[in-house]
């Protein structure tokens, strides 16, 4: 399999794993003018990678958060975003400052990962009962903290 990227502008970088095995692919901001921008307390922004990508058929790409900035507070797209197959634009990160301070965003830092996903396409089907489980319907908090 190959997942086929187009650079948008020189200046991009293209996504790479840090280490080999690694299921994520480092995704990277592109700036304006190769400069920098920064995220308030609270805050939010959306930043551009400067690349495109061809998913294989029956592949989906998944932009996650990266461990380190999480740490420091920094989450990409509330956690988890969604690149459909037939996308074919500049692929975007939102990042949400969820700490104290300023974050400062330079053109070329790692911002999340991309992770490539194979998607299953289920029929849709109305039903008027579900079949029963130990569980049931008991949800957030039913298993303890």
């Amino acid at each position: 399999m190959e997942l086929r990227i187009k650079k948008l502008f020189p200046t991009a970088t293209l996504p790479a794993r840090a280490k080999p095995g690694d299921s994520g692919l480092d995704l990277y901001a592109h700036l304006p003018d190769q400069g920098l921008a920064m995220i308030e307390p609270g805050g939010r922004q959306k930043f551009w990678t400067g690349i495109a990508i061809e998913l294989p058929e029956g592949y989906e790409a998944q932009i996650r958060s990266r461990s380190g900035l999480t740490s420091l507070g920094i989450v990409a797209c509330g956690g988890l975003g969604t690149v459909d197959n037939g996308y074919r634009g500049d692929i975007g990160v939102t990042l949400f400052n969820h700490s104290f301070r300023t974050f400062t965003i330079r053109h070329g830092d790692r911002i999340a990962q991309l992770v490539v996903c194979p998607v299953a396409y289920p029929a849709v089907v109305e039903v008027e009962e579900l079949s029963e489980t130990e569980r049931g319907a008991d949800g957030f908090g039913s298993t303890g903290v």
